[in-house]
């Protein structure tokens, strides 16, 4: 199928679309200050105690967020603050004994810590299903408490010094109220993932609430209400026992996902996760359902075939978007306004690009994410290996753990300016216990790519990137209930030899054409590196060899000197190295004014 370029195409009708080049717009995003706000100079949208409330960006001439309007419990003691999707409301609203569910998300969250939150900080938070970032302020006690949900979709920043501490739900919102000096810690692990693992943020003295987690202030205390636990349950039952129940929670996810009396959209790659995903939606969603699918010109690979057939079988209204380079690279610095920490993804830009045309037709679209953290994809292949043969090669887990990600860590001690890699070299890195602790070692790979790659990089760039352009993103297969699941299944159901995902796979083996459910992964391949050697040479060395570059300081340009004319690129991995850094470069000029 030949799509021109620069349109867009229906199975049903042609739509010509061209996407403008606009300047990046950043929605506003409430911020709160806590501590001694008598001293604000800045005028509050509510303000009570020790909590002021404002709506939007001091910058911003735009409207309020509708996520910036306080709500208060019955007794008025709470006051919530902040984003929520519920998985099951209108079962939470019976919970609480109530007659019928608000029309406003946040007020169950209300009823729920007027009903909880004066006996046990943490039980509130643990009732919650769904992905949320809250400020829950006590107006008895002048505290508030932050909480992220457990697989960590939406995000909460806060700063760490002064009498008034700052919290957002978006890093820039707090962009004047930090230094804007770089993190070097969060540099290095940059530059090792293509996204920054754990609690930092690429700014000091800005830190990002972990998943499953609590901060209490004034005090500084942090909790987990949630934590990630292997937790086998039928080690001796057959596979088809753990398909069955896997199969029984995924219908509810997706079911719990779908909108009410309105069409829905799925992204649709035509692998078994968003596959799975649409074939469900297709079965229990009484409106129509709408597929997404992205290549980037006849030249290159990509999934077309597979995605058509899926859709084809599900009878989706199905679409497909060419993307040319010279638009992948066009509108990287609008992806990466409108993510927080940067990420080195190239899938960025065709994720905001199909999120615009998907609003054309549906307010609510689901994807596929979370298959492969949550039922062992391949790419924990080379750490299994890894675990055999490390012992013979002396190779540490960490490191390689690192290369795993195929970025940039063996290059470290080049790339970073010598007296960097001076101070940060000895500095361990986020997730060295989770390779270290008791878990079965697939389960400690999965946990760390549930736990880092899918709060910090995977879902944040999906609920960002989504949001950006006025839609609902949501992941039924990272949903917090299908990671509870995957820990209780035995790790040789999930990834066991050249077999990846093969519990999900008998559990959607009856949805799907035998294409499909046993076709290897192949993930979407973004042809970056022919964009370098061909089509971005004079754009990528103007922005990253330029001596007023924001990553001048910290880079060796010599370096990407080589790389950009391709000098010894034996495993041809310059041009994801060269697109990590463009996206980081890109990501600073946007957010440093």
């Amino acid at each position: 199928m030949r799509l021109p370029r620069g349109q867009f195409q229906s199975f049903f009708q042609p739509i010509p679309y061209r996407f403008p080049l606009l300047a990046p717009e950043v929605t506003p995003a409430w911020r709160i200050a806590f501590g001694a706000v008598e001293s604000l100079s800045e005028r509050p949208d509510w303000q009570d105690g020790k909590i002021a409330l404002f709506a939007a960006s001091p910058s911003s001439s735009s409207s309020p967020s509708l996520d910036a309007i306080p709500v208060f419990s019955p007794s008025a003691r709470w006051v919530i603050i902040g984003t929520a999707w519920w998985c099951q409301p209108t079962a939470l609203a019976d919970q609480l004994g109530l007659t019928e569910e608000p029309e406003n998300r946040l007020h169950l969250a209300a009823h729920l810590w007027e009903r909880l939150g004066a006996e046990d900080a943490l039980a509130p938070w643990q009732q919650l299903v769904g992905t949320f970032a809250l400020a829950v302020y006590d107006r008895d006690r002048q505290t508030l408490a932050l909480g992220r949900d457990p697989a960590g979709a939406q995000t909460l920043y806060y700063t760490t010094d002064g009498a008034i501490r700052w919290i957002a739900p978006r890093l820039r919102s707090l962009l004047p109220y930090h230094h804007q000096e770089i993190d070097e810690i969060a540099l290095r692990d940059y530059l090792c993932c293509a996204f920054v693992p754990g609690e930092r943020t690429l700014w000091k003295g800005v830190r990002k609430l972990l998943p499953g987690t609590t901060i209490q202030l004034p005090s500084g205390q942090l909790q987990s209400y949630w934590s990630l636990q292997e937790q086998i349950v039928g080690a001796t039952e057959p596979i088809a026992w753990h398909s069955q129940r896997l199969r029984h929670l995924l219908e509810k996810t997706v079911r719990d996902a779908l909108p009410k009396h309105e069409p829905v959209g799925c992204f649709l790659s035509g692998g078994i996760d968003s596959s799975c995903v649409t074939a469900l939606a297709c079965q229990l969603h009484h409106s129509p359902v709408h597929t997404f699918s992205v290549h980037f010109g006849e030249p290159y690979p990509n999934e077309l075939e597979f995605s058509s057939l899926v859709a084809q079988h599900c009878q989706t209204q199905h679409h497909i978007l060419e993307i040319s380079l010279s638009d992948l690279w066009a509108f990287l610095p609008e992806a990466m306004a409108h993510l927080d920490n940067p990420i080195g993804d190239p899938l960025t830009v065709p994720n905001l690009l199909l999120g615009r045309i998907a609003k054309q037709f549906v307010n609510v679209v689901l994807n596929g994410e979370g298959g492969d953290p949550c039922f062992g994809g391949p790419k924990n292949q080379p750490m299994l290996i890894q675990s055999i043969y490390g012992s013979f090669n002396q190779q540490d887990a960490v490191q390689a753990y690192l290369i795993s990600f195929q970025k940039c860590a063996a290059d470290l001690p080049q790339l970073l300016q010598p007296e960097i890699w001076q101070v940060i070299q000895s500095e361990p890195y986020y997730f060295e216990g989770w390779l270290n602790s008791d878990l079965h070692y697939l389960n400690r790979l999965m946990a760390i790519n549930i736990r880092f790659k899918g709060a910090d990089h995977i879902l944040t760039k999906v609920s960002n990137l989504m949001r950006a352009v006025g839609l609902e993103g949501r992941s039924p297969l990272f949903d917090p209930r299908m990671v509870h699941l995957s820990m209780q299944i035995p790790p040789e159901y999930k990834l066991s030899g050249v077999q990846e995902k093969a519990v999900l796979k008998q559990a959607v083996a009856d949805l799907l054409p035998h294409a499909i459910v046993n076709r290897p992964k192949s993930g979407m391949m973004v042809p970056v590196q022919i964009g370098f050697q061909k089509h971005w040479q004079r754009e990528a060395k103007a922005l990253l060899l330029n001596r007023q570059a924001a990553i001048a300081p910290y880079l060796n340009q010599s370096l990407m000197r080589d790389w950009l004319a391709y000098r010894g690129d034996t495993w041809r991995r310059y041009g994801v190295k060269l697109w990590l850094l463009a996206s980081l470069e890109s990501w600073l000029q946007v957010h440093q004014h």
